[in-house]
């Protein structure tokens, strides 16, 4: 693998919110009565943890808050994040999560949906609506060799953010159409977690996601509407965005910063979006990984914990040092005096059950 070549590592759809109006077919499909109660009791409680709930084929947490936008009631697994309400029009306002769809693409997780709200006595009698769609293309990008006057946009508002005096983030945008240039490993390490990503990568350094986010007038501009309408037209669109609304230039002595030379970045990104349909797309389950660096997160956590613990032995009992297995030993008699069967079996069942719906 040659690292010192800029090479395209994947693209897809990584954010995509669409709403849904659906009519019930048999009564009580969804019993909201019951679900309003149940959030209410979830919100009095004193830990307030999200409740799992099976509603027809699928199921969920139900979250103990409803959202500023009037939906009374919030579902969540790891492929939905469903605002729904049975008097609200449009009924269903879903977020579908980033890794879901990169394991199974937006159009097989629309699919699913529509088998949901069937599964709950529901069907669509008006086409769903897209409402944001952001597009991302991942690069290997050996060295930062631009900034952010080698951008050439529509956009008139950009900014740029440093971590410890290095460039990570480039923005161009507000509102219908943001572009982002930005360092996606350090992303992950300091924001998202999002660790799957180095699977499909092949690799851990040297990833910048070139990224627009594009929301619901633009889209309908490109007759972009529905699921159906995406998967024909996003190349229209995208081709707008990187070769119209935004490119990445090398500057020189013209005054005329449209007439400046196209970065090597920017021309393999419009010919890789010139050849939208041939590109295929990646998928992953990165449940497995996100699992590993969590695991390992948390043994280096009580590692320097095990550390502590050495110390205020060593100072309480007079020792220049003890070791490790002695620490563990006496970790496990002090674990024994705060130990809870029936806390200890509750707390690890909901857990588990976190982790198989994706949500924790």
């Amino acid at each position: 693998m040659d690292d010192q070549k800029i090479r395209l590592l994947l693209h897809g759809i990584d954010t995509l919110y669409c709403v849904y109006y659906c009519l019930p077919v048999r009564p009580n499909g969804i019993d909201f009565r019951r679900l309003n109660e149940q959030k209410e009791d979830i919100r009095q409680s004193k830990r307030k943890n999200p409740l799992p709930v099976i509603l027809g084929n699928t199921e969920f947490f139900l979250q103990p808050y409803g959202t500023a936008s009037g939906y009374p009631l919030v579902i969540e697994n790891g492929d939905f994040k469903i605002e729904m309400g049975e008097f609200n029009k449009p009924n269903f306002y879903v977020k579908y999560s980033s890794q879901a769809l990169w394991r199974e693409s937006a159009f097989l997780l629309h699919e699913k949906f529509l088998q949901w709200i069937s599964s709950v006595g529901y069907r669509p009698y008006h086409r769903e609506s897209l409402s944001r769609v952001d597009f991302s293309f991942d690069y290997n990008l050996p060295s930062l060799d631009f900034n952010e006057d080698s951008f050439v946009s529509y956009s008139s508002k950009d900014s740029q953010h440093r971590q410890d005096r290095r460039l990570q983030t480039f923005t161009l945008g507000k509102g219908d159409i943001v572009l982002r240039v930005y360092d996606k490993v350090a992303e992950i390490k300091q924001q998202s977690d999002k660790v799957w990503f180095y699977l499909l990568w092949k690799q851990d350094e040297k990833v910048w996601r070139i990224e627009w986010q594009v929301r619901k007038t633009i889209l309908r501009q490109f007759g972009i509407i529905t699921f159906n309408d995406l998967k024909y037209k996003q190349g229209d669109l995208l081709h707008y965005l990187a070769v119209e609304h935004d490119t990445l230039r090398i500057p020189n002595d013209d005054s005329n910063p449209s007439r400046w030379p196209l970065h090597p970045l920017w021309i393999d990104l419009q010919a890789r979006i010139a050849e939208l349909d041939h590109l295929g797309t990646s998928r992953i389950n990165g449940e497995q990984a996100v699992m590993e660096e969590r695991l390992q997160r948390m043994v280096i956590s009580i590692y320097g914990c095990l550390k502590r613990i050495a110390a205020i032995e060593c100072v309480q009992g007079n020792h220049s040092m003890i070791a490790v297995d002695e620490v563990l030993k006496d970790l496990g008699i002090y674990i024994h005096y705060v130990h809870e069967p029936l806390t200890w079996k509750i707390e690890v069942e909901r857990k588990i059950k976190e982790i198989q719906l994706g949500v924790w």
